[in-house]
């Protein structure tokens, strides 16, 4: 069990291309981060991020990049400074992103992307994402896994092909999904939470069966034989690093999935409660509001209203 891949599946991520541009002195970027966690990738020349939270601008050199926390509405432009009058306002309109472009002399190139939530994902690792996760590309050695694929993106870029859209965009994935590994790594040595928590092959093998299979009436006994400690070491162990209780985790794990399920049919409640490990819908839905903080059916309602927004949700 991959256990990144199954947190970001479950939290129902989409991938939006929201700009891929030639930046000029003249246009400021404006970018809207409501629902999504942000990504930019610079491949040649500078820019520069700019938002109320920060103290100052974040330089980033060719070759670095950069995740923003969902909620880190910025500014990116070519200098330490710019023309608010300037500004222009992304969309992630896809039908108007130029794909094709041939920088002009003198212009950073970059490529901007959106990961964006059907809903507010519960899971622990999203609580340990900083508003901004920097990796400068000079600190970078040339044979660092995102230093190679940045250099695949770029020749991409300026070398456009047949196939190039479908190339472009997973390499925007592994990109994504590099900075994502990164975090987790350094997080795990800063302060307790999923990210220690995993660190330690022990707690992990406990975690990973309870991805494997949620709806399972695990016990603290069973788990702690799946990771080959006693039950009172688990729990020790498991609340020091991750900073929760092992059946806590559970049920948050169960909730994470049955958001899923909500978002994506009709299933009674007693079907969902079911299908992620409740005995009957009572019991589910007071768990349920206790995590999310709203009723399974008022959860529902909102999630097809997000779904049916025309801009929000729409993948690349």
């Amino acid at each position: 069990m991959d256990l990144l891949t199954d947190i970001l599946h479950e939290a129902g991520l989409k991938r939006r291309l929201l700009d891929l541009r030639s930046l000029d002195a003249q246009t400021p970027l404006q970018f809207p981060c409501e629902k999504s966690m942000g990504l930019h990738v610079v491949t040649r020349g500078r820019a520069y991020i700019h938002s109320a939270s920060l103290q100052e601008p974040i330089a980033l050199e060719a070759g670095s990049v950069v995740l923003m926390a969902r909620g880190c509405t910025h500014v990116l432009s070519t200098s330490p400074n710019y023309d608010p009058a300037q500004v222009r306002s992304v969309t992630g309109d896809l039908a108007a992103i130029p794909l094709a472009y041939s920088p002009s002399p003198g212009t950073s190139t970059l490529i901007s992307g959106a990961y964006q939530f059907w809903h507010d994902p519960v899971h622990a690792l999203f609580r340990e994402i900083p508003a901004w996760f920097v990796l400068d590309g000079q600190s970078l050695s040339k044979f660092h896994p995102l230093t190679l694929t940045i250099g695949l993106l770029d020749e991409e870029l300026s070398k456009p092909s047949m196939g190039g859209q479908t190339i472009i965009y997973g390499l925007l994935d592994v990109i994504f999904t590099y900075l994502v590994r990164e975090m987790v790594d350094q997080q795990g040595h800063a302060r307790a939470g999923w990210s220690q928590g995993v660190a330690d092959l022990q707690i992990r093998k406990a975690v990973t069966v309870m991805h494997e299979d949620p709806a399972y009436a695990w016990t603290l006994e069973e788990l702690a034989k799946h990771a080959g400690l006693s039950r009172t070491l688990l729990a020790e162990r498991f609340r020091r690093t991750m900073g929760d209780t092992p059946l806590s985790y559970l049920r948050t794990l169960r909730v994470q999935k049955a958001m899923t399920l909500l978002s994506e049919a009709d299933h009674t409640l007693e079907h969902v409660a079911r299908a992620v490990g409740f005995s009957d819908a009572f019991s589910f839905s007071k768990v349920f509001k206790k995590i999310v903080g709203q009723s399974p059916s008022d959860f529902r309602r909102q999630a097809k209203l997000d779904q049916a927004s025309p801009w929000k949700m729409r993948a690349g």
